[in-house]
């Protein structure tokens, strides 16, 4: 009869521990795969954080966010472009301040209605209220009244003043006074007046305001430094004063300094002049009379 075979080490391991099983199997550990496996969102706000573009080291090469999740920069809202800004006075103050703008529309006289003449003349105070507008009649027949750019029409000048009463009102009420004004050579010329040219504030004039050495119209510049857009259709000679006297007031510090500086220079200039020509002269009481 056969003897029965050893125990094996598992029946030894079962007999010492009833709980032991040979037959039960481990079961594997579950595998982490990463953040992803407990937060479905996380790819997606992975792929929409910015990634640095310099790494310091050897590191493999990572590529660029796609357009899609780049950062873009912010563009201005439509809307802002369209705002149209008025130029409406700053106060209620319909006062003659010390500086006043002035604008003047035209109309054609003469043969051919190619000679300029008075029709119409504002002034506005420094707060943009007007402080004077009239209608002109002008001394010759007037041919072409230039309405598509004037706005001035026949009715407008049936009860105009006459040209010399409308100077004689403009000249005491500049009199004295900072004079703003586009061109203001045009409208002094139309008047047939004159203003020291130390009291003139062209915004024609001023180099700041010149593109490459050119001057600039009215229109443009009040688009750029005003944001209001003037003279789509007939001009108004109120608003074109306005605009003027607010560009003026926007970069007046810096343009009165500027002009103190240059009068300041050529005053330095002048006494140069005079003392180099007082040692050139042959009077000068230091040098002795010789009488032969």
């Amino acid at each position: 009869m056969a003897s029965p075979a050893p125990p094996s080490a598992a029946s030894a391991a079962a007999a010492a521990n009833p709980r032991f099983n040979s037959k039960r199997k481990h079961k594997p550990k579950p595998k982490v795969d990463g953040p992803s496996a407990l937060n479905p969102n996380w790819a997606q706000l992975q792929s929409k954080l910015p990634r640095p573009t310099a790494t310091l080291g050897k590191r493999k090469h990572r590529p660029d966010p796609s357009p899609a999740t780049a950062p873009t920069e912010p563009s201005p809202p439509a809307e802002a472009a369209e705002v149209e800004v008025k130029l409406e006075p700053t106060s209620d103050d319909t006062s003659l301040t010390k500086t006043v703008a002035i604008d003047c529309e035209m109309v054609g006289v003469g043969a051919d209605g190619g000679k300029s003449a008075l029709g119409r003349v504002t002034l506005v105070n420094s707060c943009g209220n007007v402080v004077y507008d009239e209608y002109v009649r002008p001394v010759e027949r007037v041919v072409d009244y230039r309405t598509h750019i004037s706005g001035i029409r026949p009715k407008h000048l049936y009860k105009a003043k006459d040209f010399w009463v409308a100077q004689n009102d403009v000249a005491e009420l500049i009199k004295g006074r900072i004079l703003v004004g586009h061109a203001l050579h045009h409208d002094l010329k139309v008047l047939l007046l004159s203003h020291p040219k130390k009291d003139i504030r062209d915004t024609s004039e001023y180099e700041v305001f010149r593109r490459e050495g050119k001057r600039r119209s009215l229109k443009d510049l009040t688009a750029q430094v005003l944001c209001a857009k003037i003279q789509q259709n007939e001009h108004c000679p109120i608003e074109d004063a306005r605009a003027a006297m607010f560009i003026y007031n926007k970069y007046k510090k810096a343009w009165e300094k500027n002009l103190r500086e240059q009068f300041r220079f050529r005053n330095k200039l002048k006494k140069r002049g005079k003392k180099k020509s007082a040692e050139g002269d042959g009077n000068d009481p230091n040098v002795p009379t010789v009488f032969l």
